[in-house]
């Protein structure tokens, strides 16, 4: 927390882009805890709102789309040289692009909610060749809704948003699966339903 504190009061906004492209790309960095520090610091006055979201808001999408980008260059053709290895097939492959077409868009919407997955989520959106514009849908309103919740949550919660976020990070990932679970039945029933008026 002090580490995170230092960082933003000597590099400012820049400091907060930097972090979240950082941390969004793999690096391990507590981005969550990092934007909630934002929002209180502009609760307090130390930041001012529109510069740190936008920080916090482009630091997200620029470094999802970087994880994008290799998982569309690097992932895809490493995987079409060595998948085999670990049995993974241009068809396999052609299944995953096909089932992002289904459900990937919101597995990157709520990845952002799951720490440690994001940017995974991210890679293989690249690798299965989810279309940029398909991804940046997802991924950027994804990135806003993110962005805005834990910003607000410092900044709405003040001097108590660190109990509050500690909270939220118990039933998070719970409530991030259950939604993928939920999501994907509602995919399988509307395929069967199709599939039973053909």
């Amino acid at each position: 927390m002090e580490t995170l504190q230092i960082w933003i009061t000597h590099y400012g906004y820049f400091g907060i882009f930097a972090l979240l492209v950082l941390g969004i790309v793999g690096i391990p960095i507590p981005d969550e805890t990092l934007m909630a520090l934002t929002g209180y610091l502009v609760y307090k006055g130390d930041l001012n709102l529109l510069p740190a979201f936008s920080a916090a808001y482009f630091g997200s999408i620029i470094g999802i789309s970087i994880s994008y980008a290799i998982g569309s260059t690097f992932g895809y053709y490493a995987l079409i040289k060595y998948g085999h290895l670990i049995h993974i097939t241009e068809e396999r492959l052609e299944k995953a692009h096909n089932w992002f077409e289904k459900i990937g868009g919101w597995a990157l919407l709520i990845g952002y909610f799951i720490p440690g997955v994001r940017h995974i989520v991210a890679i293989l959106a690249g690798t299965s060749k989810l279309r940029m514009w398909e991804f940046a849908l997802f991924a950027y309103t994804g990135a806003f809704i993110w962005a805005s919740t834990f910003i607000s949550i410092g900044y709405f919660f003040g001097e108590k948003w660190e109990i509050f976020l500690k909270s939220i990070h118990r039933h998070l990932v719970l409530f991030a699966i259950l939604l993928i679970i939920i999501i994907i039945i509602g995919f399988y029933i509307k395929n069967k339903i199709k599939n039973n008026k053909k």
